[in-house]
């Protein structure tokens, strides 16, 4: 079992910038594919950004590349999702989850995470 909390949400004006971060307790951090998902008002969650267990490898939707930045920190638990040059369409409820994997591959889609955070609320205003 994992429990994942999320903090780094806010209110923040369209050009700016957040970081969002995610602290993991429970088993072996680096045994984690991590992930951020979004859910709008309305609209149904969707992928935003995956690391591998390593780090060494990471995938991003296409509305968030060269925007969003996914980096992890295994000596502390921690992912991380760097927020550049934010446009109003980003608000959303922002979640981490983790899948427990022995393998290298990247996972987008909501079904192969076992472990979600609460959320983290980010508004971005025009």
């Amino acid at each position: 079992q994992v429990q994942l909390v999320e903090n780094g949400g806010g209110l923040v004006q369209a050009g700016g910038s957040l970081r969002l971060s995610c602290a993991a307790s429970g088993r072996t951090f680096s045994i984690y594919n991590m992930g951020w998902f979004r859910q709008a008002p309305g609209k149904e969650r969707e992928f935003v950004a995956t690391i591998s267990r390593n780090g060494g490898s990471t995938y991003y939707v296409d509305s968030v590349k060269g925007r969003f930045t996914i980096s992890r920190d295994n000596a502390k638990n921690t992912v991380y999702l760097q927020m550049n040059n934010l446009k109003p369409e980003d608000t959303a409820v922002y979640y981490c989850a983790a899948k427990v994997t022995t393998s290298g591959l990247l996972y987008t889609t909501t079904r192969a995470y076992e472990y979600w955070g609460q959320g983290t609320q980010v508004t971005v205003s025009s």
